[in-house]
């Protein structure tokens, strides 16, 4: 197993095991405490514990090198579990509002709604701070090992934190507010439920772009014509198109140069373009290069809608 999938699988089994246990912690303290919110919590954490599971199964497939059915790697297929992590998070989110809002509807209709216990607040405690240092363990290893599912599975983390903060106070206000009052444990579960939902949309949107091969941000475009441009013998870039695999972006190009030289000398500024991309963008940067002479017509990009 390669050095990078090893710090992803070990940073992951991390958070696995930290759930497993608040997993079984809220919901132990959800029904014994009597806390509604602290049982769509126990949801929330083992919708994490899902999320750690799908990242295992699919880096290890993504760390593949390419093949004769995946000509360029199987980077595409951590967007996928990317993707999945951000679908959990979006139907976690749902489902805490439903059953928020029919709490909220039976209260209201004047249903006595249980009070939480003190179990129920400790564990909430217990929880905020737990998620809050898997997020910060899991988001600094995420961004140094280049990872769009360790970062997804970070934002879940926090995500569960925040999740655990608005239940703390559903729970505490539940407890020492007075009976009437019993009502916010439910509505903290609502509006917790908002952002959780917001976060899934946030890691959902870049992975269908990647998936619908959406070209890489106009600044990162130029930043590629640049370096082109930077390397000597290179006249002109035209035919610019790139996507992002995985982890890792691919680049096709048509560049120019003085139709006189040698092919030796043409390869040779080609192997210099690939290796000035491949030290900005990374060594598993996919480059295809096409030579042109220099008075070759330009072949214009086609227009994106």
């Amino acid at each position: 197993m390669k050095s990078r999938e090893k710090e992803i699988y070990a940073v992951t089994l991390t958070g696995s095991a930290v759930n497993a246990l608040l997993i079984l912690l809220k919901f132990v303290a959800g029904f014994v405490g009597k806390s509604s919110a602290m049982v769509a919590d126990a949801a929330h954490s083992l919708s994490d514990f899902i999320s750690d599971v799908v990242v295992l199964v699919f880096v290890k497939i993504a760390g593949k090198p390419k093949d004769k059915t995946h000509d360029y790697g199987h980077g595409k297929f951590e967007t996928l579990a990317t993707m999945i992590i951000g679908l959990l998070l979006f139907g976690v989110g749902i489902g805490l509002m439903i059953n928020g809002i029919e709490s909220v509807i039976a209260s209201i209709r004047g249903e006595q709604l249980p009070r939480p216990t003190m179990l129920a607040l400790i564990v909430a405690i217990v929880s905020i701070l737990a998620k809050e240092w898997l997020y910060r363990y899991t988001i600094k290893a995420g961004k140094r090992l280049e990872s769009l599912a360790v970062e997804a599975n970070a934002w879940h983390h926090r995500s569960d934190a925040v999740s655990s903060l608005g239940t703390l106070v559903g729970i505490a206000g539940a407890m020492f507010l007075g009976d009437r009052w019993r009502i916010l444990d439910p509505a903290a579960a609502i509006v917790v439920s908002i952002f959780i939902i917001k976060s899934g949309y946030d890691i959902v949107k870049p992975c269908i772009s990647e998936l619908l091969e959406a070209s890489l941000p106009e600044d990162t475009e130029k930043e590629i014509i640049r370096l082109v441009k930077s390397v000597s013998g290179i006249t002109d870039v035209h035919n610019l198109r790139t996507r992002r695999i995985g982890n890792g972006i691919a680049i096709d190009m048509h560049v120019k140069m003085d139709g006189r030289q040698t092919l030796s000398d043409a390869h040779e500024k080609a192997t210099s373009v690939e290796k000035t991309l491949k030290k900005a963008f990374g060594a598993n940067t996919i480059i295809n290069v096409h030579m042109e002479p220099s008075d070759a017509p330009t072949t214009p990009r086609p227009a994106q809608s």
